[in-house]
């Protein structure tokens, strides 16, 4: 095993500055000067300079390992790819890659799969020399004829619409600045609705409509919201009908719809209530509606029900129960069919689909494994017989099969080709840890068969753990080279998620955010108890609110822990959200509390993991971030660095990266993101004596 590179950190300079709260309470940051929102100051610069430089020092001993990594990741991937096609309006759409290629192409194919190849945007030409590039969402207008797109060139998630001619392939001078990659084609084909940005705080603050030719200054505002805890969305209606504007906060949200036709007045399909949330689509002449709103006994339905509405519905009391609200099933969404409804759902952990047919039948998508994520893929046609759906598990790549919701049958339509792989190698299972507080807790574990949990294997634990999103056991194309060189790989399904029901992630927000970081803590150790892994040789790995778990369990147990991984870590809670200015935070109120009121001031700061580094022994940390994010500001991670070298004590290494010229996904293209991957990874295997 290469020694790491004994270069001395980069030293930063401590500027006193004191961060106060409304009601009185201050906390001094020595580096709050790290802020730049213009990320232009020289001297905030020149430390992450000074820290790339560092990080490059510390890993150059690691390259070779690091290429290695790279190299099996990248022949994993079958380099000429492309998903597989549905079909919309006469035509058949898919993206695929070329051999080399780092972007997606677009394409369609008309009437037949066997038809000449129309390319709707090839993105390799769009981002060429370009260090950061993607499109957010593309949609053809219901002619067939005009492809509108969003394009972001920095990766802070301010985009641009643009519009191409698909017979003649002119790109339209019209051009919208400043929005968010959600488009929606009126019926005329030549009226696009769209969400418009706050160019600070990036919230959606406006819905407007752009017709073609016209000049974009001038476009009507068809909806603002005043409500700053909000965000907007538009989409189409099942049966394109209706464009309906969707507006939520974290506990409640609303839907206003037009006819497709006229997109000019909005009406409201239900007002909004504190801690009612719903989403609803059309089809047949009725609403179709996922709800946790009350019935008519006041009962809350907290893991939501589903419920049909006319047409010409304005309030919840025109609402009519169809698949009532269970203690032990949780509804995540749905997909309308002309002869049923397909329901998604979690049961015990575990995501399963539901066929509710129009007379009354049942039939449940069949899982063939005890550990699996499955879910509703592309239908794009409600009158199809066919239902899609995706299918995969840590050991089974990426799937998707449909199923004839008359005959039974199933087709196996394509798995993501992983090169070299053999899935009989490899074991998952399904295992249960005890929290703290007697609740339990479900891990997902993946190794090589043969594995024997003796106690002495190296593990990399990951978990998410907040806003209700589940962490379901996916294929992952990078784990299976740590899982090859003896690790054990577990996700964490903690609190904070929703993979046990609503609940779950009532008990892991706001004022029992705690039990999210202890749930990880006390994963581990069941984990190193049952002999998945050495107590000594365990890392550790979260991104984004993934990172402030990370950070949280850092101080909590770092003893616990051999090496943490943090990418993008929201880490500095309080004074974050302090500041309505920050892109995000006002909608996030009911997710980490606001500060401004004591209790939730208190509370927070318990667990801001910048706020609670002290004086210990912490893991090995590799901390990576990008000074365009959007989500979690480059300002975070690195005022954490910063704090943390001046009173670790262990002596153990820690390196921050920070990417120039990405935001809150790291680097765009496909293979460019595994380079970073490999680096983090390279870092790890070193720390938990790995070497090959």
């Amino acid at each position: 095993m290469p020694p790491m590179n004994t270069a001395k950190p980069p030293v930063v300079a401590s500027k006193p500055y004191v961060v106060k709260a409304p009601f009185g309470a201050e906390r001094n940051d020595e580096f709050y000067w790290l802020r730049d929102d213009t990320r232009k100051n020289p001297e905030m610069l020149a430390y992450l300079q000074a820290e790339n430089a560092y990080a490059d020092q510390v890993l150059e001993p690691l390259k070779p390992l690091q290429d290695k990594l790279y190299k099996e990741i990248v022949d994993r991937i079958k380099q000429d790819d492309s998903s597989v096609p549905y079909r919309e309006r006469g035509y058949w759409y898919y993206t695929r890659y070329a051999q080399g290629q780092d972007y997606p192409i677009h394409a369609r194919r008309a009437g037949t799969m066997d038809a000449p190849e129309e390319i709707l945007l090839d993105v390799n030409e769009l981002a060429k020399d370009k260090g950061y590039y993607n499109v957010g969402d593309l949609q053809v207008s219901p002619n067939n004829e005009i492809l509108a797109y969003a394009d972001d060139e920095v990766g802070r998630r301010q985009y641009i619409i643009r519009f191409k001619n698909l017979k003649t392939g002119e790109i339209y001078p019209d051009v919208i600045k400043g929005v968010s990659p959600n488009l929606v084609w009126a019926d005329d084909s030549k009226t696009l609705v769209y969400v418009e940005n706050d160019p600070k705080t990036l919230l959606t603050t406006r819905i407007r409509k752009h017709l073609l030719g016209t000049d974009p200054a001038a476009d009507p505002v068809l909806y603002t919201e005043t409500d700053d805890s909000f965000y907007m969305g538009v989409e189409r209606t099942r049966d394109d009908r209706f464009i309906c504007i969707g507006v939520s906060s974290t506990v409640s949200s609303e839907y206003r719809c037009a006819p497709a036709n006229d997109p000019s007045t909005f009406t409201v399909l239900a007002q909004r209530e504190r801690d009612v949330e719903y989403d609803a689509d059309h089809l047949d002449g009725r609403w179709v509606i996922r709800t946790n709103a009350p019935g008519a006994d006041g009962k809350k339905a907290t893991n939501f029900k589903i419920v049909t509405a006319p047409s010409n519905a304005t309030s919840r009391k025109e609402w009519k129960d169809l698949v009532p609200e269970r203690d032990d099933v949780f509804i995540e969404g749905f997909e309308l069919f002309n002869d049923s409804v397909a329901i998604a759902e979690r049961s015990n952990g575990l995501e399963r689909l539901r066929l509710l047919y129009n007379d009354g039948r049942e039939q449940y998508v069949q899982a063939d494994e005890d550990a699996y994520s499955m879910g509703l893929a592309t239908n794009s046609e409600p009158e199809s017989e066919w239902l899609r759906y995706s299918y995969t598990s840590l050991t089974t790549p990426a799937t998707t099969y449909e199923l004839n919701r008359r005959t039974g049958e199933r087709k196996l339509l394509k798995q993501q080709p992983v090169i070299g792989y053999d899935s009989s190698k490899y074991e998952t299972r399904r295992l249960w840890a005890t929290a703290r507080d007697g609740v339990k807790v479900p891990v997902t574990v993946v190794y090589r068969k043969g594995f024997k949990p003796d106690g002495t294997a190296a593990l990399l634990q990951y978990a998410y753990g907040s806003y209700g999103s589940s962490t379901d056991p996916n294929f992952n194309l990078t784990a299976v080279s740590l899982v090859d060189r003896g690790m054990v790989y577990a996700l964490a399904h903690i609190r904070g998620g929703e993979e046990m029901g609503r609940s779950w992630y009532e008990t892991g927000k706001l004022l029992q955010k705690k039990n999210t970081f202890t749930d990880f803590i006390d994963v581990t150790d069941m984990l190193v108890k049952e002999g998945y892994a050495a107590k000594d040789r365990v890392a550790a790995y979260g991104g984004s609110a993934g990172g402030l778990l990370m950070g949280a369990v850092a101080n909590m147990a770092p003893e616990k822990y051999n090496v943490i991984l943090s990418q993008v870590p929201f880490v500095d809670v309080v004074t974050t959200m302090l500041d309505p200015s920050i892109p995000l935070t006002t909608n996030e109120y009911d997710e980490w509390g606001n500060p401004e009121q004591k209790k939730y001031y208190d509370y927070m700061l318990s667990y801001s993991p910048y706020d609670n580094l002290k004086k210990q022994a912490y893991p090995s940390m590799f901390v990576g971030t990008g000074l365009w994010d959007s989500q979690v500001q480059y300002w975070e991670p690195a005022k954490y660095v910063a704090r943390l070298r001046g009173v670790n004590t262990s002596g153990k290494p820690v390196v921050f990266r920070t990417n120039m010229e990405a935001g809150h996904g790291g680097k765009s293209g496909r293979f460019r993101r595994y380079r970073e991957q490999a680096e983090m990874y390279s870092f790890m295997l070193n720390q938990l004596g790995i070497s090959q």
